[in-house]
């Protein structure tokens, strides 16, 4: 049995959750719309800036992988950081950045524009007496006189009032600066307006497209107009920035958009024509100015103009600007030498290669490795001190002993010296390529055409690193009488050959023998055999050679007694050397020389160069033996509708800041009412901001305010007059008596 009371209702929950979700709603709004929320967004953009400042942005992946390793490459691409500017989170921050000003743009400027239009003339005496900035003075003008001086001085002071009659008295309410709080909205709305104009400009409408589009980046090669179509850009794209690289007398009408996975191929609404490419230099070699001679023609009329686009002169057409970014090799013809580095063959290989594009590898057609021709630049100007840094101290397998390499640098000239000083050159044409065995691994190389002078000394310059991130270290092959490579070529493959090694060693204890004016077949034998040991040691296995080698050798002799040895080994290797350059040269059929100090240099410096060779790592030397280059320009094509947004946004931010910190708001209240003696005068002021200035403006207006208002008028300055005569004549008879 059920107890039912009368009269009970079942309870409204129903109204009750509404509220709650009322309730929910305006915590959300007041959250987002906070001034902690915006400042926690803005602390975010400035990390994410930061990193995007000091981690190179849109950098080919394998730079990183290099750089970071495996493991952290995979957490900073899963961030993002790679493209910070572009990263998902980033554009969410703005977004909500968006969102948090507008909302406080939204809840506060209505309230900021109605105080503005408010007089605040709802104000009581007593209230007023309240304000720290108050006077108060009594006049013998009455109430409609004070009133009028005193708004006769605030018009000519610049504020605005409004008179209110209330309570007997009369209440002037006055104002200026109000339109400081202009400067807030400006200031906010700009904020606002520059994140729109960012969010247009930057990927997020290539992304939605991606998302919600089916468009893909494309990861293969081949012809552009063979791209398929889920992989290109309509002319409809509201905003993109991508780059045309277009060699001259060609023409190109798609841009290049670089994504992290690939290429996305934005159609453009004209073809663009390289018809020349100018560039010019500075004494040194550097670029002064580069500029294109373009043609472009209109596909929908057809019609062709022609103009030249230049570094900060962009052209603009359709909406579309064009901006010369910088500029390329557009597939030079090369003309190479190839001299072999391993082995005791001797022989050179003719080849040709273009820009751009790969050959295979001279020697070792049968392995499937190739030359990939990366760049061909025709000025070269490098910090000679900087990118000449020897090999051998870059080598982190290296262990020679400090003082034998000091020893050695100071008898052979090493290439370290001046390592750190600055000398900028302009060294000539060069090549860079790589070479890519059938693994798919590649190690790059950067050669110069002609020698370069080096602490007096002419040097050829084979630059190699195993990775694109690393620096270029340079292996510094002195140059023959020739100007060539000849010379150390043919000592290098002779240090190979057995057969010429041991002629070397016996023509060096034969001439030794005669030097040092002695005889014997035991004297003979102790030469042959230390020039036999230090040769050999030299010419080493594919484990040891150079001079790490000899170095490995003298770990053998007591401490004591290294100096001395290693200074017998050097003799002994330079004469040794010395006597295997001059068989090479008579197996060929050349002159031998005479040992002088021209040829004494290049054969130190050449046995310095075959030491560091050892690290070159490469199979062949390539040398340009000639070129036809063919230049290409760079254009980087943009459409940025965001563009004018943010220049509006910018100037709304210059009229803001301006207006909040130049224009200050001073509100003023002057209350008038009658009395026994005249009119009696309360003024009040108050500002936003309590400064020097605002407290000498307050003690201004207060002294003149009162000098005015107690002042006589005209009128009753006559009437004093009168009363005094009167009093005068009064006294006149009495005087006489």
């Amino acid at each position: 049995m059920e107890n039912k009371i009368e009269g009970d209702q079942p309870a409204d929950t129903g109204g009750i959750q509404l509220q709650t979700r009322r309730a929910w709603l305006a915590d959300a709004v007041e959250l987002l719309s906070s001034m902690r929320f915006a400042i926690s967004l803005l602390s975010l953009i400035a990390i994410a800036s930061v990193i995007g400042t000091v981690l190179v942005q849109n950098e080919p992946m394998p730079n990183y992988v290099n750089k970071f390793g495996p493991f952290w490459f995979e957490i900073y691409s899963k961030l993002g950081l790679y493209a910070v500017y572009s990263a998902w989170w980033f554009l969410l921050i703005m977004t909500f950045l968006v969102i948090s000003t507008s909302l406080c743009v939204i809840r506060n400027a209505p309230k900021m524009i109605k105080d503005m239009r408010s007089w605040r003339d709802n104000v009581r005496e007593q209230s007023l007496r309240n304000f720290h900035h108050r006077s108060e003075w009594q006049s013998s003008n009455g109430r409609g006189k004070v009133t009028e001086q005193i708004l006769a001085h605030l018009a000519r002071v610049g504020y605005r009032f409004k008179l209110v009659e209330k309570q007997g008295a009369t209440l002037i309410a006055a104002k200026q600066g109000a339109a400081n709080k202009w400067g807030y909205i400006f200031a906010h709305s700009a904020i606002v307006i520059i994140c729109v104009g960012g969010l247009l400009d930057s990927e997020l409408p290539i992304r939605f497209q991606k998302w919600f589009m089916g468009k893909v980046a494309y990861e293969g090669a081949g012809l552009i107009s063979q791209i398929p179509e889920q992989h290109r850009l309509s002319l409809a794209n509201p905003t993109f920035r991508g780059n045309a690289m277009i060699p001259e007398g060609a023409s190109s009408s798609t841009a290049i958009l670089p994504q992290a996975d690939g290429v996305l191929i934005q159609d453009l609404p004209f073809t663009i024509k390289l018809k020349k490419f100018t560039i010019d230099f500075y004494s040194t070699g550097m670029p002064k100015l580069f500029a294109s001679d373009v043609e472009v023609t209109d596909h929908e009329t057809g019609k062709s103009f022609a103009s030249t686009i230049k570094v900060n002169e962009p052209l603009i057409y359709k909406g579309i600007s064009i901006y010369q970014s910088s500029f390329d090799d557009g597939g030079s013809r090369l003309r190479v030498k190839s001299y072999p580095m391993q082995g005791a063959d001797n022989g050179t290989t003719e080849l040709s290669g273009i820009v751009k594009e790969s050959t295979p590898l001279p020697l070792r057609e049968d392995d499937g490795s190739t030359i990939e021709w990366v760049e061909f630049k025709l000025y070269n100007v490098e910090n000679m001190a900087r990118n000449g840094s020897d090999v051998r101290a870059v080598n982190p397998n290296q262990t020679l002993n400090e003082k034998f390499t000091a020893d050695l640098d100071k008898h052979l000239g090493s290439a370290a010296k001046n390592a750190n000083n600055k000398d900028f050159k302009n060294v000539g044409p060069s090549l860079q390529y790589k070479l890519r065995d059938k693994t798919g691994q590649a190690r790059e190389f950067h050669n110069y055409m002609q020698p370069v002078e080096i602490n007096g000394d002419y040097m050829i310059l084979a630059g190699t690193r195993d990775s694109p991130g690393d620096a270029f270290r340079y292996l510094r092959i002195p140059a023959d009488d020739e100007d060539s490579i000849k010379d150390w070529m043919r000592l290098r493959a002779a240090v190979q050959n057995p057969e010429m090694r041991a002629q070397a060693v016996t023509r060096f204890a034969e001439n030794a023998l005669k030097r040092n004016q002695s005889s014997g077949a035991k004297k003979s034998d102790l030469w042959a055999t230390s020039a036999k040991i230090s040769l050999e040691a030299f010419a080493g296995d594919d484990k040891l050679s150079g001079l790490n080698a000899i170095s490995k050798l003298l770990e053998k002799v007591p401490q004591a007694e290294q100096e001395k040895v290693a200074q017998g080994f050097i003799k002994v290797l330079n004469g040794t050397m010395w006597e295997l350059w001059m068989v090479a040269r008579e197996k060929e059929g050349l002159p031998t020389f005479e040992l002088d100090e021209k040829h004494a240099r290049f054969l130190q410096l050449a046995i310095g160069a075959l030491s560091d060779a050892t690290f070159y790592g490469a199979p062949v030397y390539l040398q340009l033996t000639g070129f036809d280059e063919v230049k290409a320009s760079v254009l980087q094509v943009t459409r940025s509708p965001g563009k004018n947004v943010v220049y509006l946004g910018s100037l709304f931010l210059v009229i803001g800041v301006f207006s909040m910190f130049y224009i200050r708001e001073r509100r003023l209240w002057v209350w008038i009412k009658d009395n026994d003696l005249g009119a009696h005068a309360l003024m009040a002021l108050s500002s936003q901001r309590k400064t020097l200035d605002f407290e000498k403006e307050f003690e201004q207006l207060k002294l003149h305010l009162q000098q005015l208002s107690t002042q006589a008028g005209p009128e009753s300055q006559a009437a004093q007059a009168e009363q005094a005569a009167q009093a005068a004549s009064a006294d006149a008879p009495r005087n006489a008596e």
